[in-house]
This record gives C-alpha cells, structure tokens and sequence, in this order.
C-alpha cells in the first residue's frame, strides 16, 4: 500500500463496491469509518496485544471494577486504550462472526467502545450480516495494513478526513451540519495561526485548540497540521463538544486515531451544557449553524445571563431567539485566556500560553447588523468592538456549504491585537474569490483554491487598504435560453479590496426626536354622532347593530335587544366572527347602549353651551370645555372624558401646538420653548409641549470618540434636523443604559454597505430599443395567432 493518503483512503472507500445495492449511498461511510478504526486501533494494539491479554486475565477474578481495571491493562498496553480479546479481524471465521465481531468490540476500553457505540456500529453488523456482506467486509479490513509502522499517526488523520470528506459528499443533504469544506477550513485556520507563527515554531511548545460545534472535527484537525508542519515537535491538544451523536463518533475516532486524548472531546449541547466549563484555550475554530433558532434552550440561556452576567458567558446581551449564531461567539469569547503580565510572560510563553487567545468563526450576515441600538445583538457588537476584541470580518463567496448558499464572513478575534491593529478592524471583501465546481454538492457550487486562499492570507497578514482591483476570473456563464437582449447589461467585474475601520466608525448614538402635538377640536354633529357606539372592539358592530334593529327603539327601551337576541347573536357570529363570547353578551346587554347615550347627551349639553365652532387651540379649548362642564352641570369620568375628547379632536398640522407644562429656563434643543399663541395679546412664556407619538422620530449619530456626547448629539441635531423641522427637539429621557448620557448607543457592521460600488443604468435609449424589439415580437406572434 501507498503511503499517500489519498490513495490509501480511496483502497478503502472501495469497500463501497460491495455495499452498493444494498445499502444507500449516505450510508457507506457509516460502515467504512468505524471498520478503519476498527482496523488501525487493531493495528496499533498488535505489539502489547499478548501483554493485554494475559494481564486482563490475571486480574479478571480480583473482583476491581472497570476503572481500576483499566489502569493495570493500560500499563500493559502502553496506549490510552486498549483490547482485551484474543480475536482480531483476521481470526474471525466466517460462522459466527457477528457476534463474534460484536463481542470484539465489547473488549476494547470504555472511550474506544463508545465511539462504536455512537456509531450504531451491531446494528450495522446486523445489517451486513443478514445481506451476506460481514464476512467480505470484515476479510477486506483485516487483509489492510493500517500500522504505525505503515501509516504514521499524522499520515492516518489525513487517511480517516479523507474519508470523511467522502462520506460528507456521498450524504450531502445533512453534510453541511456537520462538516465544513476543507478550503473554508484552511482559509479560517491559516487566518488564526498566522500571527502566531513565530511563537508556534519555538521549542517545547505546548497549545490547545477548542471547537464548541466540532462536527467530524475538521477544525480541530486542520490547527494540529498547521501547527504540526511549523513545528513537528510541538504538542497541540485538542478539545471540542458535538451535538450529534454519529458527527461526535467521528471526531472522536480521528482524535483517538492521531493519539489526542479523547475524554477533551464531549456529547451534548454546547449552549445550554458546557461540559469543559473553567476551561481556556489558545486557539478557538467554529462553524456554527446558521440560523437556528435556540427556543428550546431558552430557560437555560437566559437565567444564565440573567444570574451570572459577565460572570457567565452571556453577560453582554441576548440575540432574539430565531438566530443563535453570536450565542457560540460569546461562548468563545469567555473561552479566551487572558493577557499575563510582561514578566510573567516570557516563563510562560513556550510552555503554558497564557498569552491571549485567538478566535475564528464563520457566522451568516445576519450578526453584522441585525438590531438596532440597544438590542441585544447590539449590546453584544458593542462589547465586541469597544473591548477592542475584532481583528477582521472576511466576506465568502456565495455557495461554499452543503446545505445553503447565503453569504457568509469569518470573524476573526483576539485579545493580543498587534500593535497596529489595535483600535481598529479590517474588512476584506474576498465574495469574488472563488472559481465553479464541475460537479455541485448539495449547495456547494463554488470553491476556493490555493491562490484565492492566499490572496485573502496575504491582505490580511498585510494589514493595508487595498482599493477594488479586477481579479482574473472567467466570466460567468450565462443561459443562452430564451430572447437575449440585443443590448445586454454589463457584467460587474469582479474586485477585492480591503478597508481598515476605527472601531468607533460602527457605532452610533441613538437619539429620539420629539415633534409638538398639535389638535383641532369641535362638538359638530357627526362627532357627537359617534359617541352612540362604544370604542373597540365594538365600533363595528353596535353600528351594524343599531342600522338593523334601533330602528325600533323608544327611549326608555333604548339598547334592548332580548326580543332579536337570537337574529342579533346569527349576525354578529357570520360577520363579527373576532368578537369573544364575553364580548358578544356585553354588547347584548342594553347597559352599554345606554352608557354610550348618557355619553352622546352629555356631549350634546356641552355643545348647547359652547357651540359647533372649530377650535385651532387645544390650550384655549381645555379652557373653554372646564366652564362648559360646570354651566352645564356635566360630570364626565376618565374613561368619559378620554372617549369624547377622541370623538371631537383631530390632529392638525395647521393647529397650535399642545402645551404640557410652563418650565422655568428655556432650552429649545431639549424641548423648553418661548411660546405665544398666534394672534395674542399675551406675552410669551416658557413651556413644554405634549409629544406627537405619530411624529416621533430617530437620528443614528456616527460616534466620534474626540468631542463630549452633548457637543456630538446638539451639533449634529443643529447641522441635521433643527433647520428642517425647527418645532423639534431631543428628547433628554432616552438615555443609554451603560454610560448613562442622552442617546442609546447601537453598533453595527455594514459590510456591503463599505464595498457598493454604484452601477449607472443602461442608457434610456438602449432600454427603449429592448422595448420596442419585445413590442415588435409580441405584434408579430399575434399576427400568426390570428392569420
């Protein structure tokens, strides 16, 4: 057999021959790469297996339990696991051999056993039996040299993620949720590394690398060989949890294959069970998944963030429940080792790195920008960018994964910035850098090669602005179905460029400008017509009501509807369907009817007393109305009071504006105006005035760190607002949560908002033609249809 490991994993994959027809496609690799554990853990164990066998027998009727057990057969078998069976592969005959395989397995030590365990591996044994299949299989793994001697540890990773890859691919409608193509892989590693490449290639050096949503453990593979090829004598230890039982299996079986320890790597829901809690790393690599909602969680998510704060991991803030990708970033950020002190460092540098962590993780756009100020993907940016923790944001092209084809960017973070970095963040748009596959998987119709990598390595290690430049790509190739336009739009061509950003040039203020209320009222006919009715949830139907049945209503009768109760009820059921049944008896009851007439009489009082004129001022109105109520001998409740002040008033742009209350000092720009009614004799006194909810509005102000809140958000209100709408003012109230000053601050991170290049139309003229061609065609269809 060949060292290559492509050629060694394809010998493998061949198995697959034998299972076609029996077996479905996305089920191959489910037998295949728990049979290559199977065999490359025989093969390791071959050389203590002798010593393994003789001293589990020696202490099988010392009565120890397992635990004990295994640390006497361990120093034995001079590995971290073991087999204490005198089978293997090549002793198996063919009756019997299922369970004979299966009682194989049974032998080897707790962590190996589970990894088949989670394989379903006898209930695949069972499968392969009964289609006559074990035997061949089993003959074809045991006639396959996977020693050390053969394939080194290293050389069998590369083996076994092949033949992951394999089995990806041949079950592309679930791969994408559990693995990652290798060149997002490469691309997201090489851009956590590579700050850290002179550190990595000195003696004695020892780091760990951590995945929350390891999947088959394509990342936590990739930073071993990264690592590995600067540095061959460098430890690297890894450490990951995986939600899917089968996804779990797998990267736990290339762990153990490449000799890591795998009790670092853990079953279960990353969010709501940490199970490496207190734990820090060096290197963090995730792929979480993209806009999946965390509603099942939700109980342990928020009492975390609640109880603990920042002592926990969600003390920033909570993403809205449909999308918990920045829930797995926050978690990382906790994961991150601090910054020790200089003496401190030089001690610990090589050995224990306690100096920061770096983070890389690939999130959807939907955490650039979604939330505005004060929400909590918001808060979570603003922790983000004013801790200083982002490095860089790299936009992909489209159509990278399996199973989606949106946009998505790598975040790449850290807590040791260089010098040069600090207080800033470099976005590279690289969504040009990909070249179409020959073959689609699932969604993955596009891919990154060596050099589109490097380009991307190379901006980023370069940390400088790179103006758009025209890459050299093929055009896209177009549908040459149906009419092509005779004059056909220009392709945009395809650029990458960087830019570098002050952190602060993401955030903003938040202010919330307030605008006067402004009413007219009057006690006309028609206004007081309305009072008959009740607001809602009964302004529809008692209407309907009154035009079917009040018609025959006397006074002292007025509102009774007992002798049409069932008609009423028929009618209110076919067309006022919304309506509970509490509300339907209410507005059955004549009790309503007649508080709506004693309203509608009371406002008909009124009117006797003040008349049908319009009034343009609230202020002079409120005035007039108080004497009426009292010459009229009117009493009106609250609830009274409200319905018909909401029956005869109406806004009114033309209208005085509605004073709330006289203040001492005057201050326009907060709302505390000299005012004086038009056409009065009065002189002007300083007031605040009622707030127009309709009118209300909000101005984003770009935070400048060099001047104070108040000199930002009054210059900005003067340049911007003031001389559009000189009856608005700030409104003082909303104030932010953390710093306490008037404004919410909000961040976000318009990536393609940063790289629009504008497209000029088509000429009209070119437009035109098109038309007129269309016309001319469609004319000439219709000729043939008719002739």
């Amino acid at each position: 057999m060949t060292k290559n490991f492509s050629q060694t994993a394809a010998f493998i994959w061949s198995v697959a021959d034998l299972l076609r027809g029996d077996f479905k496609q996305s089920q191959y690799g489910r037998i295949i790469l728990p049979f290559t554990l199977l065999r490359r853990l025989e093969c390791v164990l071959e050389e203590t297996k002798a010593a393994v066998v003789a001293e589990s027998e020696r202490i099988a009727d010392m009565g120890l339990p397992e635990e004990a057990q295994e640390k006497f057969i361990i120093r034995a078998s001079k590995r971290p696991f073991y087999n204490t069976s005198p089978m293997d592969l090549s002793k198996m005959g063919q009756s019997d051999i299922k369970d004979n395989l299966n009682t194989y397995v049974q032998s080897f030590s707790k962590d190996a056993r589970e990894i088949f365990e989670h394989f379903k591996f006898e209930e695949f044994v069972g499968q392969l039996a009964d289609a006559n299949l074990l035997y061949k299989v089993v003959r074809m793994f045991a006639t396959t040299d996977l020693s050390p001697e053969k394939i080194s540890n290293h050389e069998m990773g590369f083996v076994f993620e092949e033949l992951i890859r394999r089995f990806a691919e041949s079950s592309n409608e679930t791969a994408g949720e559990h693995f990652t193509p290798r060149d997002i892989v490469r691309l997201t590693t090489s851009l956590v590394f590579m700050e850290d490449d002179d550190a990595l290639t000195k003696d004695g050096i020892i780091r760990t690398i951590y995945d929350p949503t390891a999947g088959t453990g394509g990342f936590l593979s990739s930073g071993m060989e990264y690592v590995l090829e600067l540095n061959p004598d460098a430890v690297m230890r890894t450490y990951g949890q995986e939600l899917n039982p089968e996804s779990y299996a797998i990267c736990k079986a290339d762990m153990l294959i490449k000799g890591q320890e795998v009790n670092n790597i853990k079953l279960g829901n990353t969010l709501s069970s940490d199970q490496l809690a207190g734990e820090q790393f060096d290197y963090m690599l995730s792929n979480p998944p993209f806009g999946v909602d965390w509603k099942k969680i939700s109980g342990e998510i928020k009492d975390e963030h609640e109880q603990k704060g920042f002592d926990g991991r969600f003390g920033a803030g909570l993403p809205r429940v449909s999308d918990g990708s920045l829930l797995f970033l926050m978690h990382l950020l906790s994961k991150m080792r601090p910054i020790v002190s200089n003496e401190q460092s030089d001690e610990q540098s090589t050995v224990n790195s306690n100096q920061g962590s770096r983070i890389g993780i690939i999130l959807n756009g939907s955490p650039l920008f979604t939330g505005g100020a004060g929400s909590g993907e918001s808060e979570i940016r603003r922790y983000i960018l004013e801790a200083d923790l982002l490095e860089a944001i790299i936009a992909l092209p489209t159509d990278m994964f399996y199973n989606t084809g949106i946009a998505t960017y790598v975040w790449v973070l850290s807590n040791k910035k260089a010098a040069a970095r600090r207080g800033k963040v470099q976005l590279i748009d690289g969504s040009n850098l990909y070249s179409k596959m020959r073959k689609s998987l699932g969604s993955k119709r596009n891919e990154m090669s060596d050099d589109d990598i490097k380009t991307i390595i190379r901006s980023f290690g370069d940390f400088e602005v790179v103006d758009a430049r025209v890459l050299d790509k093929p055009e896209e190739v177009k549908s040459n179905r149906g009419r092509q336009s005779a004059n056909p739009k220009a392709e945009p061509a395809k650029t990458f460029a960087s830019k570098i950003f002050a952190t602060h040039e993401f955030g903003y203020r938040r202010i919330t400008i307030e605008r006067p209320l402004r009413l007219s009222a009057q006690l006309s006919d028609d206004a007081i017509e309305t009072l008959r009715y009740a607001p809602k949830p009964f302004d529809m139907v008692m209407p309907a009501l009154y035009e079917a049945f009040g018609s025959e209503w006397t006074t002292d009768r007025y509102g009774d509807l007992s002798a049409v109760t069932l008609e009423a009820r028929a009618m209110i059921k076919a067309d006022f369907s919304e309506l509970k049944e509490k509300q339907i008896k209410d507005v059955l009851d004549a009790k309503l009817w007649q508080d709506q007439l004693e309203i509608m009489n009371k406002a008909k009082a009124l009117q006797a007393v003040i008349g049908s004129s319009q009034f343009d001022d609230y202020n002079e109105f409120e005035k007039v109305i108080k004497q009426a109520l009292k010459d009229a001998d009117v009493n009106l409740d609250a609830k009274e009071k409200k319905q018909l002040m909401d029956a005869i008033t109406w806004k009114n742009p033309d209208a005085e504006p509605v004073i709330k209350k006289a203040v001492k000092v005057a201050n326009p720009l907060y709302g505390a105006f000299s005012y004086k009614p038009a056409n009065s004799d009065k002189p002007a006194k300083i007031v605040e005035f009622q707030t127009d909810s309709d009118l209300r509005d909000y101005e984003n102000v770009p935070l400048n760190p060099n001047v104070t809140t108040t000199e930002l958000i009054e210059s900005y209100f003067a340049r911007e607002v003031q001389p559009h709408v000189p009856d608005a003012w700030i409104n003082s109230d909303k104030t932010d949560v953390i710093d306490e000053e008037i404004g919410i601050v909000g961040f976000e991170i318009p990536f393609n908002r940063h790289f629009y290049v504008y497209e000029p139309p088509r000429p009209l003229a070119e437009i035109d033609a098109d038309l007129d061609a269309v016309s001319r065609e469609i004319m000439q269809l219709l000729g043939e249809v008719h002739s």
